[in-house]
């Protein structure tokens, strides 16, 4: 076994958090248009694997259109975009429901969960994503996630769920993204006419070269090629999160990686967490400040969350999810962080305990002004 190889299954049974991205040429029957039901379950064993050791699973699945379009007797070949979304109405439910019988016999509460391109794109929703997801986790559920194709347009769809995968992971601050698909991997070339094409094992830079490797779908059924895979690949390691491309057809994909199946590894550099804080630390354009007492600030500097006790003082106007900056009371910056709440939320809260900010918010908020997870120190 290669010292690639066994690095590969050390990445996958030590990630704390995996994605596992379905392709609908394995999920649905090409020759019947319904659930692939027996390779499903053979996944659902693999994930559950995972989680009886403690690793946090989501799953993006693609599909819903596959069936979809079957129900509705829907032509082969492409579809216009209102079939589509039809398509997807219909086989929404069906893959929600498939999901559901294989994962629950393991106790596997499923999660649904639809997100669009602007769902991670924009800063609000993106948070309140990330939020849903991270809870769902904390539970214990297993959150299933597919585009929302029934309200997205062209102009705002993915269009494949390659790098809707890699958004996902990079909004989950996943540590390893397993892509399932019809190939097994990067080659030199497409092996389907170069046949002494060399198969890539690993790839520690996304380079122009790699990037010219890339060729089409080789699936009538699913829309993500090669091309779409590197571009999640540079998505997830850019945010600590190493990436594999396997071939997923045979029964139990995830163990076959474990054991040494050949896959390609696109490796990260850093942690989530390290890529995350670098990127908060990094905002060029704070928007706004808080001033901290004293004892904030050094409660800060031993790694605890600000609270709103501490906070002294807000300047500028941002909103909740932006970047500002922290300072002490001599004006030194002391952090950057992420805040919880608008600049006008935050006004009201300066100096209260956290038992009040529900009464004085009319919700029930976060305890936090910044958690210590979205805020560097500097």
């Amino acid at each position: 076994m290669t010292q690639a190889v066994v690095a590969g299954h050390s990445r996958l049974a030590a990630a704390r958090r995996v994605v596992v991205k379905i392709g609908s040429a394995l999920l649905v029957e090409q020759s019947t248009g319904r659930v692939n039901r027996g390779w499903l379950e053979t996944l659902a064993e693999d994930v559950a694997s995972l989680r009886k050791r403690g690793q946090e699973v989501v799953l993006v699945s693609s599909g819903a259109i596959a069936l979809g379009r079957r129900q509705l007797g829907l032509p082969a070949g492409k579809l216009e975009l209102e079939q589509s979304q039809a398509a997807a109405a219909v086989g929404q439910i069906r893959l929600a429901h498939a999901w559901k019988e294989v994962l629950e016999p393991h106790g596997c509460a499923v999660a649904q969960v639809l997100l669009t391109l602007g769902d991670t794109e924009q800063r609000r929703r993106y948070l309140n994503a990330r939020n849903t997801l991270t809870t769902l986790l904390k539970l214990g559920a297993v959150p299933v996630i597919n585009e929302n194709d029934t309200v997205a347009t062209a102009e705002i769809r993915y269009g494949d769920n390659d790098r809707l995968a890699a958004r996902v992971a990079q909004m989950a601050s996943a540590d390893c993204l397993v892509l399932l698909s019809d190939v097994d991997g990067l080659y030199s070339a497409d092996p389907t006419r170069t046949p002494d094409a060399r198969f890539i094992d690993e790839v520690p830079r996304i380079t122009p070269e790699v990037e010219a490797m890339a060729g089409g779908s080789a699936s009538d059924v699913g829309s993500g090629g090669m091309t779409t895979k590197v571009q999640a690949a540079k998505i997830a390691v850019a945010a600590g999160c190493h990436m594999c491309v396997a071939a997923g057809r045979e029964s139990h994909p995830l163990r076959r990686i474990e054991s040494g199946e050949r896959c390609t590894w696109f490796l990260a550099e850093g942690s989530p967490v390290a890529a995350r804080k670098q990127w908060i630390g990094g905002t060029l354009k704070p928007a706004g400040e808080l001033v901290v007492d004293a004892g904030a600030a050094q409660a800060l500097r031993q790694g605890k969350s600000l609270l709103p006790a501490g906070v002294v003082r807000v300047s500028g106007r941002f909103d909740r999810g932006d970047t500002v900056v922290v300072r002490d009371p001599d004006g030194r910056e002391v952090a950057r962080g992420l805040s919880a709440y608008a600049s006008t939320d935050a006004e009201l809260l300066c100096g209260r305990r956290s038992s009040e900010l529900e009464g004085l918010l009319g919700y029930r908020g976060r305890d936090e002004i910044i958690h210590r997870d979205d805020l560097v120190l500097v």
